[in-house]
């Protein structure tokens, strides 16, 4: 139990609200993918008419605008209050990484680097190259970021012995996907999630995603021998974030070897 949250969960509400019950000092990791504050996903934006536009389906509005929870103006004000919560549930040392997005026209990853580094160690600006060829039209987006820094009060929690670590994270190492109209819209590749537990945790710790969405966070955890919480507002996605983590074996046997 962590307080009054019991780990390896998935918690149905308010992330803030959530979040205040966890103890101080009480969470080794935060990986997450926050609202962008771009409204992504609604009334007929280019991600929601991916699949139309590769040519896989017709455009079905009332099957493919699926708008995404505090995804307007107040992302900023929720990004803001999260990082305050979660400086103090975090173990001095541990990573909190935040997926930024990529790019303009409005590149809020800029505004949340300074806002991380105001409460947190910023370490880093980890780029994904997803590789050719990205969403959007002029310069279109073929990369996404991820947010790293870690607690202050402690040494950077760094587990990878290879010296060999970039800050661009390359297609041959994780592939991106193109989520379905069944998936969240901005589903992460699981092998994305788990380099960075694998980097900044070990077996046994506990990971936090409080906005966890379809659960990739959860189910990466479990594969690498994490405990692991996860928040999220929507029911449905709770569900399926649920089903996707009780499909996932106890622990991975390549994960159990390598710590043999």
């Amino acid at each position: 139990m962590t307080g009054t949250t019991p780990i390896d969960t998935i918690i149905q509400g308010d992330c803030l609200e959530e979040m205040k019950k966890l103890p101080d000092k009480s969470i080794d990791m935060i990986f997450t993918d926050p609202p962008y504050g771009h409204n992504n996903n609604n009334n007929g934006d280019l991600i929601s008419r991916r699949e139309a536009a590769l040519g896989k389906s017709d455009y079905v509005p009332e099957r493919d605008n699926r708008p995404i929870a505090n995804d307007g103006i107040e992302a900023n004000d929720l990004f803001k209050a999260f990082l305050k919560e979660a400086n103090r549930i975090l173990v001095p040392g541990s990573a909190i990484c935040c997926c930024g997005g990529g790019g303009g026209p409005d590149p809020q990853f800029a505004r949340w680097s300074l806002w991380i580094d105001e409460i947190f160690d910023f370490k880093q600006m980890v780029v994904w190259d997803k590789g050719p060829m990205g969403m959007g039209w002029h310069y279109r987006r073929s990369y996404e970021t991820v947010l790293v820094a870690h607690k202050k009060g402690g040494k950077c929690h760094w587990f990878d012995e290879s010296n060999r670590v970039e800050n661009v994270i390359r297609p041959s190492k994780v592939k991106k996907i193109i989520p379905t109209s069944e998936q969240h819209p901005t589903q992460k590749p699981i092998e994305l999630v788990e380099l960075f537990i694998g980097y900044h945790t070990i077996p046994d710790m506990t990971i936090l995603d409080p906005f966890l969405g379809s659960g990739t966070t959860a189910v990466a955890a479990k594969r690498t021998g994490r405990h692991f919480i996860g928040i999220e507002l929507s029911p449905e996605y709770c569900e399926i974030a649920r089903k996707r983590v009780a499909a996932v074996p106890a622990r991975l046997d390549r994960w159990a070897e390598a710590d043999a």
